[in-house]
């Protein structure tokens, strides 16, 4: 038996809108997890707060916590903003430079965020400057993020990403986000959004001092 295109389309929606139902919830139940982390560890201190008493915070299983955040490190270190970025950057438009590009993603993604998720992002950043635990995880996902940056520069100007001027490129722009952070983790009233693109704007004049 053979069904019409009309009926097709029908039989695929409700797996459609089952899908994005369960896609939110899930993010619903990680952001939930993921606060009230923070919340605790805020209050209580990192080391002094365990992965059960967020669980319980949170309404859910130890083993929802770890299916969401395999280590208690991921609770703050852990977001879902860089695929935003990544994604922001391949869609600029290619006529722009690559700082250009980078700087209408980061625009994007950081405007497009409510001022609940930039204080958290905020909190998250000056809990693992301050908690030695988190520091040297902090280090790997900041190395990892800058080396698909990395990549995706390479890609956009067709070189490899191991050119010496890729580097020395994306060496330049993690550390003025790693100066950055830095700021934001101590004056909350920094505006980051307006500061990365000032900051971007004189990297891609030349430095001139």
């Amino acid at each position: 038996m053979t069904s019409s295109p009309e009926e097709g389309r029908r039989s695929h929606e409700p797996a459609r809108t089952a899908g994005g139902l369960r896609a939110r919830k899930k993010a619903r139940t990680r952001a939930a997890i993921q606060r009230e982390a923070l919340r605790l560890f805020t209050e209580n201190g990192y080391d002094a707060t365990t992965v059960e008493q967020v669980a319980e915070a949170a309404e859910v299983a130890p083993s929802t916590v770890f299916r969401y955040f395999p280590t208690k490190e991921d609770l703050v270190i852990s977001d879902a903003y860089d695929p935003l970025v990544y994604a922001a950057f391949e869609a600029q438009p290619p006529e722009l430079s690559v700082v250009q590009a980078l700087r209408g993603a980061l625009r994007s993604t950081l405007n497009d965020l409510s001022p609940e998720e930039l204080a958290e992002g905020r909190e998250r950043t000056a809990l693992m400057l301050s908690v030695p635990a988190l520091r040297g995880a902090g280090l790997g996902n900041f190395t990892a993020t800058m080396m698909t940056v990395a990549d995706l520069v390479a890609k956009r100007i067709g070189r490899d990403p191991d050119d010496p001027r890729v580097r020395v490129f994306t060496g330049a722009v993690f550390g003025v986000m790693l100066d950055l952070m830095l700021r934001w983790a101590e004056d909350p009233e920094l505006d980051l959004a307006t500061a990365l693109d000032e900051a971007l704007a004189f990297l891609e004049t030349g430095l001139p001092l």
